[in-house]
């Protein structure tokens, strides 16, 4: 008894030490680029705060956890306005965060990666999607939380595979992502089993579609498109540059189901994911933002929440053990997805099943069942180590 009640004013004293202690600073930047990319549905118009509302949610849940441990989490945000040096930038943010959460295109996080590279910040993209990103132009100073477009198409594939619907008929839009999405929906074609029967361009001409003629010009425009297809299953499209996806479901001249851009969507995260605890984090993300959770939003707080975790988990704030701890076989991050993401040692991409939506519900979750690998189910999405081209530097 006696031993027992002096080790409890031991950890007592103890205890009020660290809490007395000046807690251990931890600082986030969070870089994006100003304004939003319109839609063509107005009621999916990106808010504002699209991304950095999720990192705020994730450092609320972070100094939930490091007020036991004398940590604290800051969040400072930048955007950059068309004409301004995202280095600059990148390099004013990094002076008081050894980490930064990226929304940025893929040149210009490149430049940041290469600028900050000696200054031991760690990035973590989360908005590119580009392959390359995670091939031929990898950084070791760059973690990828946004899944890419091979991961995103594998989702899909493997769902319309399992479904039996193997012939494609495959519609892509005429601008750059457009074309990279459709690649990585030939590559999935390829490698799932499936046939795409036509493919036929979208070309976007320009021009207002909200008008008061609109839907008649559409009703009678898109028929007169998908008319005359070969025998297929389903439509997919690519459509990242959103000109015409968005009009093709109920609107084909045959009766089938559309997917990629639209009608069924692969995403790494939707409003209406409500599986594996998911609905306390949507509601306690509502309450504080007045909106439902995005994709961007999800794979922001996914950064974050990966730095409180290795921070608590190392019990450190310096940045090159956490990197380190992230970076190692014992990382992994609980994320509202039905099991835990690791992070693949060879490209720095955070492995993550993908949803599968329709605009109001989960339809499933990729990876699909039967779709096995030798080391996880969840590298049959995207580029595997035997086929990645990336050398981390």
């Amino acid at each position: 008894m006696i031993r027992w009640l002096v080790g409890l004013i031991g950890w007592s004293l103890l205890a009020t030490q660290v809490l007395a202690a000046d807690p251990v600073m931890i600082g986030v930047g969070y870089l994006g680029l100003a304004g939003t990319r319109s839609t063509l549905s107005l009621v999916e118009q990106p808010a504002e705060n699209d991304g950095v509302a999720g990192a705020r949610l994730a450092i609320e849940d972070n100094n939930t956890t490091g007020k036991f441990l004398n940590q604290r989490f800051t969040l400072e945000e930048r955007r950059i306005r068309e004409g301004e040096d995202v280095v600059q930038a990148a390099t004013e943010l990094a002076e008081k965060n050894g980490f930064i959460i990226a929304d940025l295109p893929a040149d210009a996080l490149l430049k940041v990666s290469d600028a900050l590279r000696e200054r031991g910040t760690l990035l973590f993209n989360a908005g590119a999607i580009d392959e390359r990103l995670r091939e031929a132009d990898c950084r070791a100073n760059v973690i990828h939380t946004a899944p890419t477009r091979a991961m995103l198409a594998d989702a899909l594939g493997q769902y319309l595979v399992w479904k039996k619907w193997s012939r494609w008929l495959l519609v892509v839009g005429s601008h750059d992502e457009d074309k990279l999405f459709a690649d990585a929906l030939r590559r999935t074609a390829t490698r799932f089993g499936a046939k795409i029967v036509q493919d036929k361009t979208f070309e976007d001409k320009g021009g207002a579609r909200r008008t008061d003629s609109g839907v008649t010009l559409i009703q009678r425009q898109m028929p007169v498109f998908t008319q005359g297809a070969p025998a297929y299953d389903v439509l997919v499209a690519a459509d990242e540059s959103e000109v015409f996806g968005a009009y093709l479901p109920y609107r084909t001249w045959d009766p089938r189901p559309v997917a990629g851009s639209a009608g069924l969507v692969p995403r790494s995260w939707d409003a209406s994911q409500d599986q594996w605890g998911a609905i306390q984090m949507q509601n306690r993300f509502v309450k504080l933002n007045s909106r439902r959770m995005t994709p961007l939003d999800m794979q922001a707080w996914t950064a974050v929440r990966m730095i409180g975790e290795a921070t608590s988990r190392t019990n450190s704030g310096d940045v090159k053990k956490v990197t380190d701890f992230i970076k190692g076989p014992d990382f992994s991050v609980a994320a509202f997805k039905g099991t835990k993401l690791t992070l693949r040692d060879w490209n720095l991409q955070l492995r993550q099943p993908i949803l599968l939506v329709d605009g109001r519900m989960v339809v499933s979750v990729s990876p699909q069942e039967g779709f096995l690998h030798q080391v996880s189910e969840l590298d049959t999405l995207g580029y595997d180590r035997p086929e990645s081209k990336c050398k981390l530097k």
